[in-house]
Protein backbone atom coordinates (compact mmCIF):
# COMPACT_ATOMS: atom_id res chain seq x y z
CA UNK A 1 0.00 0.00 0.00
CA UNK A 2 1.49 3.33 -0.99
CA UNK A 3 2.03 6.29 1.69
CA UNK A 4 -0.75 8.30 0.47
CA UNK A 5 -3.39 5.08 0.81
CA UNK A 6 -2.09 4.33 4.38
CA UNK A 7 -2.57 8.38 5.27
CA UNK A 8 -6.44 8.12 3.79
CA UNK A 9 -7.02 4.80 5.69
CA UNK A 10 -5.97 6.11 9.31
CA UNK A 11 -7.66 9.66 8.91
CA UNK A 12 -9.95 9.62 12.04
CA UNK A 13 -11.56 12.13 14.06
CA UNK A 14 -10.00 13.06 17.94
CA UNK A 15 -13.28 11.63 19.43
CA UNK A 16 -12.78 8.13 17.57
CA UNK A 17 -9.09 8.49 18.03
CA UNK A 18 -8.82 9.02 22.04
CA UNK A 19 -10.91 5.58 22.36
CA UNK A 20 -7.58 3.63 21.68
CA UNK A 21 -6.71 4.54 24.93
CA UNK A 22 -7.73 2.36 27.96
CA UNK A 23 -7.65 2.22 31.46
CA UNK A 24 -3.98 1.80 33.15
CA UNK A 25 -2.21 2.99 30.21
CA UNK A 26 0.54 5.50 30.16
CA UNK A 27 0.47 8.05 27.65
CA UNK A 28 3.21 10.13 26.19
CA UNK A 29 1.92 13.90 25.65
CA UNK A 30 4.01 16.10 23.03
CA UNK A 31 4.73 19.54 25.12
CA UNK A 32 5.46 23.21 24.80
CA UNK A 33 3.78 25.37 22.34
CA UNK A 34 2.72 21.69 20.23
CA UNK A 35 0.34 20.55 22.56
CA UNK A 36 -2.13 18.60 20.55
CA UNK A 37 -5.44 20.68 21.52
CA UNK A 38 -8.52 19.14 19.94
CA UNK A 39 -7.45 15.57 20.91
CA UNK A 40 -6.18 16.62 24.10
CA UNK A 41 -9.73 17.93 24.66
CA UNK A 42 -11.36 14.83 23.18
CA UNK A 43 -9.18 13.19 26.26
CA UNK A 44 -10.86 15.22 28.35
CA UNK A 45 -14.12 14.71 27.41
CA UNK A 46 -13.54 10.48 27.26
CA UNK A 47 -11.66 10.87 30.69
CA UNK A 48 -14.57 9.83 33.04
CA UNK A 49 -14.99 6.70 31.43
CA UNK A 50 -11.12 5.66 31.82
CA UNK A 51 -9.12 4.83 35.23
CA UNK A 52 -5.74 5.62 36.34
CA UNK A 53 -4.14 7.14 33.01
CA UNK A 54 -1.01 8.22 33.38
CA UNK A 55 0.24 11.34 31.32
CA UNK A 56 3.70 12.30 30.68
CA UNK A 57 4.60 15.40 29.89
CA UNK A 58 7.30 17.82 30.22
CA UNK A 59 6.57 21.86 29.68
CA UNK A 60 2.70 22.50 27.82
CA UNK A 61 1.40 25.69 27.63
CA UNK A 62 -2.42 25.73 26.75
CA UNK A 63 -5.47 25.12 28.40
CA UNK A 64 -5.13 22.39 31.52
CA UNK A 65 -8.74 20.84 32.12
CA UNK A 66 -7.21 17.41 32.05
CA UNK A 67 -5.70 18.29 35.71
CA UNK A 68 -8.79 19.47 36.91
CA UNK A 69 -10.11 17.88 40.05
CA UNK A 70 -12.89 16.10 38.44
CA UNK A 71 -9.97 14.05 36.51
CA UNK A 72 -9.07 12.29 39.62
CA UNK A 73 -8.59 9.04 39.16
CA UNK A 74 -9.12 8.94 35.78
CA UNK A 75 -6.00 10.83 34.39
CA UNK A 76 -3.50 11.70 36.48
CA UNK A 77 -0.44 14.00 35.14
CA UNK A 78 3.13 13.04 35.39
CA UNK A 79 5.34 15.97 34.57
CA UNK A 80 9.24 16.21 34.18
CA UNK A 81 9.14 19.95 34.30
CA UNK A 82 6.33 21.83 36.11
CA UNK A 83 4.76 24.64 33.84
CA UNK A 84 2.36 27.74 35.25
CA UNK A 85 -1.06 25.84 33.78
CA UNK A 86 -0.32 22.73 36.09
CA UNK A 87 1.97 23.77 38.72
CA UNK A 88 -1.28 24.41 41.47
CA UNK A 89 -2.31 20.74 41.05
CA UNK A 90 1.24 19.90 41.36
CA UNK A 91 1.49 21.62 44.48
CA UNK A 92 -2.06 20.10 45.78
CA UNK A 93 -0.68 16.73 45.03
CA UNK A 94 -2.92 16.40 42.89
CA UNK A 95 -0.79 15.84 39.71
CA UNK A 96 2.92 13.68 40.12
CA UNK A 97 6.60 15.52 39.38
CA UNK A 98 9.55 13.68 38.29
CA UNK A 99 12.93 14.83 38.66
CA UNK A 100 15.05 14.37 35.48
CA UNK A 101 18.05 16.18 33.71
CA UNK A 102 16.19 17.31 30.32
CA UNK A 103 19.13 15.37 28.17
CA UNK A 104 17.86 11.87 30.02
CA UNK A 105 14.25 13.06 29.54
CA UNK A 106 13.52 11.21 26.43
CA UNK A 107 16.24 7.73 27.34
CA UNK A 108 13.50 7.23 30.31
CA UNK A 109 10.84 5.97 27.61
CA UNK A 110 13.43 4.62 24.55
CA UNK A 111 14.89 2.64 27.31
CA UNK A 112 11.83 1.02 28.66
CA UNK A 113 12.05 2.42 31.77
CA UNK A 114 8.67 4.32 31.77
CA UNK A 115 6.94 2.25 28.54
CA UNK A 116 4.84 4.23 26.86
CA UNK A 117 1.61 2.63 25.54
CA UNK A 118 0.10 5.68 23.62
CA UNK A 119 2.04 8.53 22.49
CA UNK A 120 -0.31 12.01 20.98
CA UNK A 121 1.92 14.15 18.73
CA UNK A 122 1.18 17.36 16.68
CA UNK A 123 2.73 16.91 13.22
CA UNK A 124 2.72 19.25 9.99
CA UNK A 125 1.12 17.43 6.57
CA UNK A 126 2.94 14.71 5.13
CA UNK A 127 5.83 15.96 2.20
CA UNK A 128 5.85 13.89 -1.36
CA UNK A 129 7.42 11.40 0.13
CA UNK A 130 5.08 10.43 2.99
CA UNK A 131 6.81 12.62 5.95
CA UNK A 132 5.45 14.32 8.30
CA UNK A 133 8.00 16.54 10.54
CA UNK A 134 7.28 17.21 14.61
CA UNK A 135 7.53 20.85 13.67
CA UNK A 136 8.23 23.45 16.61
CA UNK A 137 8.76 20.22 19.07
CA UNK A 138 11.70 17.87 17.91
CA UNK A 139 13.78 17.26 21.06
CA UNK A 140 11.12 15.68 23.84
CA UNK A 141 8.90 13.93 21.41
CA UNK A 142 10.84 11.51 18.66
CA UNK A 143 12.05 9.01 20.74
CA UNK A 144 9.05 8.88 23.33
CA UNK A 145 6.93 9.34 20.13
CA UNK A 146 8.99 6.38 18.15
CA UNK A 147 8.60 4.30 21.90
CA UNK A 148 5.06 3.85 21.49
CA UNK A 149 2.60 1.15 20.74
CA UNK A 150 0.26 3.45 19.71
CA UNK A 151 0.69 7.43 17.80
CA UNK A 152 -1.83 9.48 17.47
CA UNK A 153 -1.16 12.41 15.60
CA UNK A 154 -2.85 15.99 15.04
CA UNK A 155 -1.70 17.02 11.38
CA UNK A 156 -2.21 20.46 11.04
CA UNK A 157 -1.67 22.48 8.47
CA UNK A 158 -0.24 25.54 10.40
CA UNK A 159 2.84 23.16 11.86
CA UNK A 160 6.19 24.78 10.31
CA UNK A 161 8.12 21.90 8.20
CA UNK A 162 11.85 21.87 10.75
CA UNK A 163 14.57 20.07 8.90
CA UNK A 164 17.33 17.62 11.06
CA UNK A 165 16.34 14.86 12.65
CA UNK A 166 12.60 15.61 12.52
CA UNK A 167 10.45 13.66 10.77
CA UNK A 168 8.41 10.37 11.31
CA UNK A 169 6.77 8.55 8.66
CA UNK A 170 2.95 8.33 7.75
CA UNK A 171 3.26 4.30 8.11
CA UNK A 172 4.08 4.86 11.86
CA UNK A 173 1.21 6.71 12.60
CA UNK A 174 -1.96 5.00 13.57
CA UNK A 175 -4.76 7.64 13.89
CA UNK A 176 -4.25 10.62 11.87
CA UNK A 177 -6.60 13.58 12.95
CA UNK A 178 -6.66 16.75 10.59
CA UNK A 179 -6.61 19.48 12.24
CA UNK A 180 -6.23 23.49 11.07
CA UNK A 181 -5.33 25.83 14.26
CA UNK A 182 -2.31 28.61 14.54
CA UNK A 183 0.25 27.02 16.83
CA UNK A 184 -0.10 28.90 19.87
CA UNK A 185 2.33 31.79 20.94
CA UNK A 186 5.14 32.17 23.81
CA UNK A 187 6.70 35.44 23.54
CA UNK A 188 9.65 34.80 26.34
CA UNK A 189 8.79 38.06 27.94
CA UNK A 190 4.78 39.83 28.39
CA UNK A 191 6.10 42.56 30.66
CA UNK A 192 8.12 44.55 28.49
CA UNK A 193 11.43 46.03 29.01
CA UNK A 194 12.74 46.39 32.55
CA UNK A 195 15.85 48.11 33.71
CA UNK A 196 16.89 45.25 35.78
CA UNK A 197 16.31 42.94 32.94
CA UNK A 198 18.76 45.24 30.47
CA UNK A 199 21.78 46.24 33.02
CA UNK A 200 21.51 42.30 33.69
CA UNK A 201 21.57 41.54 29.53
CA UNK A 202 24.17 44.19 28.62
CA UNK A 203 26.41 42.14 31.58
CA UNK A 204 26.17 38.99 29.96
CA UNK A 205 26.85 40.30 26.50
CA UNK A 206 30.10 41.80 27.12
CA UNK A 207 30.48 39.00 27.99
CA UNK A 208 30.33 36.70 25.02
CA UNK A 209 33.28 36.24 22.72
CA UNK A 210 33.25 36.80 18.69
CA UNK A 211 32.89 33.37 17.52
CA UNK A 212 30.55 32.14 20.34
CA UNK A 213 28.31 29.44 20.22
CA UNK A 214 24.85 30.12 22.44
CA UNK A 215 22.37 28.23 24.54
CA UNK A 216 19.64 30.52 25.10
CA UNK A 217 17.47 28.98 28.18
CA UNK A 218 13.66 29.75 28.96
CA UNK A 219 12.93 33.61 30.39
CA UNK A 220 13.12 37.12 29.70
CA UNK A 221 16.86 37.24 30.64
CA UNK A 222 17.99 35.40 28.27
CA UNK A 223 16.12 36.73 25.15
CA UNK A 224 16.75 40.40 26.29
CA UNK A 225 20.99 39.89 25.57
CA UNK A 226 20.12 38.90 22.38
CA UNK A 227 19.36 42.59 21.55
CA UNK A 228 22.77 43.65 22.75
CA UNK A 229 24.60 41.46 20.06
CA UNK A 230 24.55 43.20 16.87
CA UNK A 231 27.94 44.39 17.12
CA UNK A 232 29.57 41.30 17.32
CA UNK A 233 30.96 38.41 15.04
CA UNK A 234 30.11 34.87 13.66
CA UNK A 235 27.94 33.78 16.81
CA UNK A 236 26.29 30.65 16.34
CA UNK A 237 23.64 28.47 18.04
CA UNK A 238 23.14 25.20 19.78
CA UNK A 239 20.27 25.23 22.44
CA UNK A 240 17.38 23.29 23.78
CA UNK A 241 15.57 26.22 22.50
CA UNK A 242 15.35 29.46 20.87
CA UNK A 243 12.57 32.11 20.63
CA UNK A 244 12.11 35.27 18.12
CA UNK A 245 15.13 37.46 19.16
CA UNK A 246 17.12 34.74 17.41
CA UNK A 247 15.84 35.93 13.57
CA UNK A 248 16.79 39.50 13.82
CA UNK A 249 20.46 38.74 14.49
CA UNK A 250 20.44 36.49 11.31
CA UNK A 251 18.82 39.11 9.55
CA UNK A 252 21.87 41.41 10.40
CA UNK A 253 24.46 39.08 9.48
CA UNK A 254 25.78 37.94 13.07
CA UNK A 255 24.48 35.06 13.71
CA UNK A 256 25.94 32.82 10.80
CA UNK A 257 27.27 29.67 12.82
CA UNK A 258 30.32 30.20 10.83
CA UNK A 259 32.78 29.30 13.47
CA UNK A 260 30.72 26.42 15.20
CA UNK A 261 33.24 23.73 15.84
CA UNK A 262 29.79 21.09 15.91
CA UNK A 263 27.25 21.72 13.32
CA UNK A 264 29.39 24.63 11.39
CA UNK A 265 26.28 26.79 9.63
CA UNK A 266 23.31 25.60 10.93
CA UNK A 267 21.06 26.60 13.99
CA UNK A 268 20.93 23.71 15.93
CA UNK A 269 17.59 23.39 19.09
CA UNK A 270 15.34 20.26 20.31
CA UNK A 271 12.31 23.19 20.03
CA UNK A 272 11.26 26.46 19.48
CA UNK A 273 9.42 28.76 21.64
CA UNK A 274 7.63 32.34 20.46
CA UNK A 275 5.62 33.88 17.58
CA UNK A 276 3.63 33.15 14.61
CA UNK A 277 6.59 35.22 12.78
CA UNK A 278 9.54 32.95 13.92
CA UNK A 279 7.55 29.80 12.91
CA UNK A 280 6.84 30.75 9.17
CA UNK A 281 10.47 31.77 9.34
CA UNK A 282 11.42 28.40 10.63
CA UNK A 283 9.42 26.19 7.95
CA UNK A 284 11.46 24.31 5.65
CA UNK A 285 14.42 26.69 6.48
CA UNK A 286 18.01 24.95 5.73
CA UNK A 287 19.66 27.13 8.03
CA UNK A 288 18.14 25.34 11.15
CA UNK A 289 18.30 21.82 12.21
CA UNK A 290 16.20 20.26 15.39
CA UNK A 291 17.47 17.49 16.49
CA UNK A 292 16.87 14.67 19.71
CA UNK A 293 17.50 16.51 23.00
CA UNK A 294 19.00 13.45 24.75
CA UNK A 295 21.86 14.91 21.85
CA UNK A 296 21.93 18.86 21.97
CA UNK A 297 21.37 18.51 25.96
CA UNK A 298 24.09 16.16 25.90
CA UNK A 299 27.08 17.94 28.20
CA UNK A 300 29.62 15.67 25.99
CA UNK A 301 28.19 17.26 22.59
CA UNK A 302 27.78 20.74 24.06
CA UNK A 303 31.15 20.34 25.34
CA UNK A 304 32.59 19.91 21.22
CA UNK A 305 31.38 23.50 20.83
CA UNK A 306 34.47 26.08 21.70
CA UNK A 307 33.88 29.42 23.22
CA UNK A 308 29.99 27.74 24.44
CA UNK A 309 28.23 30.02 26.40
CA UNK A 310 25.12 28.88 28.55
CA UNK A 311 22.67 31.34 30.09
CA UNK A 312 20.30 30.66 32.28
CA UNK A 313 18.16 31.81 35.36
CA UNK A 314 17.58 30.65 38.73
CA UNK A 315 15.34 31.49 42.11
CA UNK A 316 18.04 32.08 44.69
CA UNK A 317 21.49 31.53 45.06
CA UNK A 318 23.16 31.12 48.22
CA UNK A 319 26.94 32.10 49.60
CA UNK A 320 28.36 29.07 48.74
CA UNK A 321 27.69 29.29 44.82
CA UNK A 322 24.82 26.54 45.42
CA UNK A 323 22.17 27.59 42.54
CA UNK A 324 18.00 26.80 43.26
CA UNK A 325 16.02 27.05 39.96
CA UNK A 326 13.37 24.77 40.47
CA UNK A 327 11.38 25.31 43.77
CA UNK A 328 10.34 27.59 46.70
CA UNK A 329 11.39 26.17 49.36
CA UNK A 330 9.79 23.17 49.79
CA UNK A 331 7.48 23.64 46.84
CA UNK A 332 8.03 22.53 43.65
CA UNK A 333 7.52 25.24 41.02
CA UNK A 334 9.81 24.13 37.97
CA UNK A 335 12.77 22.20 36.95
CA UNK A 336 15.97 21.59 36.24
CA UNK A 337 15.31 22.11 32.28
CA UNK A 338 18.69 22.38 30.69
CA UNK A 339 20.42 24.38 33.22
CA UNK A 340 22.36 21.66 34.24
CA UNK A 341 23.57 20.32 31.01
CA UNK A 342 24.33 23.10 29.86
CA UNK A 343 26.34 24.70 32.34
CA UNK A 344 28.20 21.33 32.56
CA UNK A 345 28.49 21.19 29.07
CA UNK A 346 30.00 24.47 28.54
CA UNK A 347 32.45 24.21 31.82
CA UNK A 348 33.89 21.62 29.72
CA UNK A 349 33.67 23.73 26.69
CA UNK A 350 37.38 25.46 25.33
CA UNK A 351 37.23 28.46 26.44
CA UNK A 352 33.13 28.06 27.66
CA UNK A 353 31.25 30.84 29.90
CA UNK A 354 28.62 28.94 31.88
CA UNK A 355 26.32 31.74 33.49
CA UNK A 356 23.75 31.53 36.05
CA UNK A 357 21.83 35.03 35.82
CA UNK A 358 18.78 36.00 38.01
CA UNK A 359 17.83 39.64 39.52
CA UNK A 360 19.10 40.88 42.80
CA UNK A 361 15.96 41.17 44.90
CA UNK A 362 12.27 39.87 44.38
CA UNK A 363 9.22 41.05 46.18
CA UNK A 364 6.69 38.33 47.73
CA UNK A 365 3.37 37.81 47.52
CA UNK A 366 2.71 39.96 50.92
CA UNK A 367 4.85 42.47 50.28
CA UNK A 368 8.18 41.37 52.12
CA UNK A 369 11.40 42.17 49.71
CA UNK A 370 13.80 39.72 49.51
CA UNK A 371 17.40 39.12 48.58
CA UNK A 372 18.10 36.54 45.96
CA UNK A 373 21.35 36.21 47.05
CA UNK A 374 20.87 34.50 50.37
CA UNK A 375 22.83 33.45 53.68
CA UNK A 376 21.27 30.04 52.66
CA UNK A 377 19.16 28.40 50.58
CA UNK A 378 15.30 28.19 51.74
CA UNK A 379 14.83 25.07 53.73
CA UNK A 380 13.68 22.08 51.20
CA UNK A 381 15.09 24.44 48.55
CA UNK A 382 16.26 22.18 45.60
CA UNK A 383 19.97 22.66 44.32
CA UNK A 384 19.76 22.37 40.74
CA UNK A 385 23.43 23.84 40.02
CA UNK A 386 26.04 22.80 42.61
CA UNK A 387 28.29 24.91 44.01
CA UNK A 388 31.23 22.32 42.43
CA UNK A 389 29.44 22.89 38.90
CA UNK A 390 28.84 27.04 38.92
CA UNK A 391 30.85 29.48 37.17
CA UNK A 392 29.62 32.97 36.52
CA UNK A 393 26.76 34.76 38.82
CA UNK A 394 25.27 37.90 37.12
CA UNK A 395 22.91 40.11 38.90
CA UNK A 396 22.02 43.86 37.87
CA UNK A 397 24.92 44.80 40.28
CA UNK A 398 27.80 42.77 37.98
CA UNK A 399 29.28 39.87 37.55
CA UNK A 400 30.67 37.04 40.17
CA UNK A 401 33.20 34.61 38.94
CA UNK A 402 33.05 31.72 41.38
CA UNK A 403 35.33 29.25 39.35
CA UNK A 404 38.45 28.24 41.65
CA UNK A 405 36.93 30.49 44.53
CA UNK A 406 37.52 29.49 48.14
CA UNK A 407 33.86 29.68 50.58
CA UNK A 408 34.68 32.91 51.68
CA UNK A 409 36.00 34.63 48.36
CA UNK A 410 32.77 33.51 46.74
CA UNK A 411 30.73 34.77 49.87
CA UNK A 412 32.53 38.22 48.97
CA UNK A 413 32.38 38.29 45.60
CA UNK A 414 27.98 37.41 45.89
CA UNK A 415 27.69 40.04 48.72
CA UNK A 416 29.20 42.46 45.89
CA UNK A 417 26.13 41.68 43.37
CA UNK A 418 23.95 41.46 45.80
CA UNK A 419 20.96 44.28 46.44
CA UNK A 420 22.90 47.17 48.29
CA UNK A 421 20.15 46.83 50.47
CA UNK A 422 20.76 43.49 51.82
CA UNK A 423 24.53 42.97 51.73
CA UNK A 424 25.11 44.43 55.09
CA UNK A 425 22.92 41.28 56.94
CA UNK A 426 24.52 39.28 53.93
CA UNK A 427 28.18 40.04 55.36
CA UNK A 428 26.88 39.98 58.86
CA UNK A 429 25.51 36.37 58.22
CA UNK A 430 28.81 35.28 56.35
CA UNK A 431 30.77 36.36 59.31
CA UNK A 432 28.71 34.23 62.20
CA UNK A 433 29.08 31.34 59.57
CA UNK A 434 32.69 31.62 59.58
CA UNK A 435 32.74 32.42 56.05
CA UNK A 436 34.32 35.57 55.95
Amino acid sequence: MDWNSQYQSRISTPEEAVKAITSGNRIFMTGNVSVPLKTLAALVKHGPELNNVEICQALTIGPADYVSSNMEGHLRVNTFFISANIRKAVQEGRADFTPVLLSEFPLLFKRGILPIDVALIHVSPPDEHGFCSLGVEVGLTKSPAESARIIIAEVNEKMPRTLGDSFIHVSRINYIVPVDYPIPEMPMSDEGPSDVIERIASYIAEMIPDGATMQMGIGAIPDAVLKYLYHKKDLGVHSELFSDGVMGLVDAGVITNARKTLHPGKIVAGFILGTTKLYNWVDDNPLIELHRTEYVNDPFVIAQNERMVAINSAIEIDLTGQVCADSIGPKLYSGVGGQMDFVYGASRSKDGVPIIALPSDTTLCDGTRISRIATMLKPGAGVVTSRNHVRYIVTEYGVADLYGRSIRQRALALISIAHPDFRSDLEKDARVLNYI
